[in-house]
């Protein structure tokens, strides 16, 4: 259906991939994948045609319908939801309007005989051909469903989009790609900002609904959910696997081992054929033997293994000072914003120890109740932190908060104190900042460079209660089983807001559910609330 042939992209001397071919067929659900700076977001753009590359081409049938969403959103506030959302049907208004506006010019010419009359007949019926080709929809009715299943509500339909968190913006945008029905969706980081029940939705869309995907996304369960096939990017070319993320790992470690030892006996024989030469350079009876050598190594295709990232080692948090047996104790907890409950009469126990999560739709009180924790808004009802409680918080936006005056070394420089001291640089690496990255300013960094670097100042003070809301947006998946296993061998207490369920999976033993006003709590892991969940969801479905 769509194919890249012989793609190249150079940076300033740089080549970041070269003669890089694929096709993409009908129904292709592939998954992008590489490390961070390999690529893939340039590709997705050349494959949308927002950018182009050094030398190539990508070829599409005629009338392809593409759709594009990008990582950040350039969006405008000129409408309310339903209307902007109401914009992925702006090319069949305009057609219909032109139709109507041809037609009454019809009805008050009278030169019948004239070329002009017959052009405008020919055009009339050209677009009336492609208008009435296009399945009758109830525009309102496609876009009101996509929008609830993207987690609006009804009343959010009329308030404008400028109410709404860069989030929430990306949905409508993502809501107005999916009613296109294009024939390519490409989607970069669509996940992050989204609750866990809009990305089941939208899993449930590409899976039974979309034609043609291609995302790149960290999220480990969205990406095995969706697709069948990943194309990595890797030192400036791609491998392409039939199969889904999970089996590729598999594979690509099997191809790794395969180079390894074709590495490996490809540099003895250049060992040993270079001890020959210098052996016996000078001696006549082994000139013609040297030379043979000598050109057969100068045409020697020289085997490659593929780059491994191990600049990420394993991270420990500090051991964590003993607390009271009971850090956060709430009872009949409420909180509003004037009209707007946000919840009521919410009650919890944590022990000292445990490690549980916070889940439901965004909006309805997960950071509010983290806010209330930290003392940082108003409430009614009665929160208590325990004894010798003392909190490490990264809040959603927590990059944001670092100053961007300083350098990523000064950034930990200012906070490191005893021995760490000495350890900034090998911290640092640890999180994929080396080199020239250390004395990069926080201004120029990317969302997830200033993530990774807001988790850092995390690790540097002993805690015994940790509160993470959202810490997995725009982390890589490598970065993020660091933390996940520094989180698992974590000693204190862990509250954690995420929508991130392969990260969940295995961390946390105890959820609380935030919806419909209320807080509801689950004493099973994440697998089992889902599975939960969704008995539920049949059980009133058979109802």
């Amino acid at each position: 259906m769509i194919t890249a042939d012989a793609l190249s992209v150079q940076f300033g001397g740089t080549t970041l991939f070269s003669d890089v071919s694929f096709s993409i067929n009908e129904t292709d659900k592939i998954a992008l994948m590489g490390k961070n700076g390999a690529g893939k977001s340039t590709l997705l753009k050349i494959i949308a045609g927002v950018s182009k590359p050094s030398s190539g081409a990508i070829s599409a049938p005629k009338g392809t319908v593409i759709a594009y969403l990008p990582q950040h959103l350039l969006t405008e506030d000129d409408a309310t939801v339903f209307e902007e959302t109401s914009k992925a049907f702006a090319s069949v208004f305009k057609m219909k309007a032109e139709i109507d506006a041809l037609n009454d010019e019809l009805t008050v010419r009278t030169d019948y005989e004239s070329d002009e009359y017959y052009k405008i007949i020919e055009k009339v019926s050209e677009l009336s051909e492609k208008f009435y080709a296009i399945e009758e929809i109830n525009y309102e009715a496609e876009v009101e469903k996509v929008l609830v299943g993207m987690g609006f509500t009804r009343d959010d339909f009329t308030r404008p989009t400028s109410e709404f968190s860069g989030g929430w913006r990306m949905r409508i945008e993502l809501a107005k790609i999916l009613l296109q029905k294009p024939d390519l969706i490409l989607l970069d980081e669509p996940t992050n900002h989204m609750d866990i029940e809009s990305i089941q939705w939208l899993e449930d869309f590409l899976v039974n609904d979309a034609k043609a995907v291609v995302v790149i996304s960290h999220d480990r369960a969205f990406v095995d959910n969706i697709t069948t096939r990943t194309i990595e990017v890797t030192m400036g070319r791609i491998y392409d696997y039939k199969a889904k993320y999970s089996h590729y790992l598999e594979l690509r470690k099997d191809r790794r081992v395969h180079q390894q030892k074709a590495y490996e006996e490809q540099q003895k024989m250049i060992a040993e054929n270079m001890e020959f030469i210098e052996r016996f350079k000078g001696t006549y009876s082994k000139t013609l033997q040297v030379q043979s050598r000598v050109k057969m190594l100068e045409k020697l295709v020289r085997v490659e293994v593929d780059e491994v990232d191990n600049s990420a080692l394993k991270l420990k948090f500090p051991p964590a000072p003993r607390s009271g047996q009971y850090p956060v104790v709430v009872n009949e907890l409420s909180k509003s914003y004037d009209d707007h409950v946000v919840f009521k009469d919410a009650s919890m126990v944590i022990e000292r120890g445990q490690k549980l999560a916070f889940i439901g739709k965004n909006g309805e009180g997960k950071s509010t109740m983290v806010k209330a924790i930290m003392s940082e808004i108003d409430f009614e009802g009665k929160l208590e932190v325990g004894h010798n409680v003392q909190i490490g918080y990264f809040a959603q936006n927590q990059a944001a908060m670092l100053d961007g005056n300083l350098t990523v070394f000064e950034t930990i420089d200012q906070i490191a104190v005893g021995d760490i001291r000495t350890q900034i640089k090998n911290l640092l690496g640890a999180f994929m900042f080396s080199g020239d990255d250390t004395t990069k300013k926080v201004k120029v960094l990317s969302g997830g460079e200033k993530t990774r670097l807001a988790m850092i100042k995390l690790l540097l003070e002993p805690v015994n209660l940790l509160i993470l809301d959202e810490p997995t947006n725009h982390l890589d998946m490598k970065t993020k089983d660091i933390i996940k296993d520094a989180l698992k061998a974590f000693d204190g207490t862990l509250i954690l807001v995420s929508h991130d369920r392969d990260f969940l999976d295995g961390l946390v033993t105890k959820v609380f559910e935030f919806g419909n006003k209320r807080v509801k709590e689950h004493f099973e892991d994440i697998k089992g609330f889902l599975e939960h969940k969704k008995m539920q969801n049949l059980d009133e479905i058979e109802k």
